[in-house]
């Protein structure tokens, strides 16, 4: 469905897009399909799809041979992808994405993320699949390019983060391909990106080195020995034993030296 279509069809349901939401639906074949492309779907993956909108992304998802969950939160929508998914076997859930009991949706382990992510929710939303939902294991998402950054950004990066710390604890992750507005309707005012993210094994001190990361990213500008004095009772000690400079500050520290923090606690 092109751009022209994409708008007639809202049109014809009177449905505008509400900026609230965020919503700017995907409306270029060559994009999805490329998407579609990069996430390696096969005939029998589980795919986890958030935001459909009109369906652009899902009925190429259905073409690849997956079996597709997709979560909306508009009911504006309802006629519209009922009309365009009839008889795709596309199982459809009505909720806000940040509310759903994942374990109870995607019971079974190996499922994909494929999606164009609602700019507000994108990144807490991935993130807490990373945390809590080990049946995803692959994540492929459209995202704002400062977001995408952000996500693959490593140490001494100006775009390095706490989420940047997320995603290295829990995935491997690669920006793929950069998409610019104008394929979306209505087009955003900024660029967006596709990252593609792998799960791999978590380490039982994970969620400590994320608490230790999120403390010294609270405040980035002082070094670890004072961002972390709360954590550790002598710190500059205790850090230094690591073989870790104390005088460093969080945006220094790579996912795998906060897991070194974490297994000194």
């Amino acid at each position: 469905m092109t751009r022209t279509q994409l708008r007639e069809l809202l049109a014809r349901h009177g449905v505008t897009p509400r900026p609230t939401l965020g919503q700017h639906f995907l409306a270029d074949p060559n994009v999805v399909d490329r998407v579609v492309r990069t996430a390696r779907v096969e005939p029998g993956h589980h795919v986890l799809e958030v935001g459909p909108g009109t369906g652009n992304l899902t009925r190429a998802l259905v073409r690849a041979g997956a079996e597709v969950t997709a979560i909306e939160l508009d009911l504006r929508l309802q006629p519209i992808l009922d009309q365009e998914l009839a008889g795709l076997g596309v199982t459809l859930v009505w909720a806000d994405a940040m509310d759903v009991d994942y374990e109870a949706l995607i019971r079974p382990p190996g499922w994909k993320v494929v999606a164009n992510l609602p700019y507000q929710i994108g990144t807490p939303l991935l993130l807490d699949w990373l945390r809590l939902v080990p049946a995803i294991d692959a994540f492929t998402v459209m995202v704002q390019r400062e977001v995408a950054e952000r996500l693959v950004a490593g140490p001494g990066s100006p775009a390095y983060g706490l989420p940047s710390v997320v995603v290295g604890l829990h995935a491997t992750a690669e920006l793929i391909f950069k998409v610019p507005p104008q394929v979306f309707y209505p087009a955003p005012k900024v660029e967006s990106a596709v990252v593609r993210l792998l799960r791999k094994p978590a380490s039982s001190k994970t969620e400590e080195a994320i608490r230790i990361a999120t403390a010294g990213f609270g405040q980035r500008r002082k070094m670890l020995r004072g961002s972390l004095a709360g954590m550790f009772d002598q710190p500059s000690e205790t850090i230094s034993k690591t073989g870790i400079d104390p005088r460093q500050r969080a945006e220094d520290l790579g996912p795998a030296d906060f897991l070194r923090l974490a297994e000194a606690l």
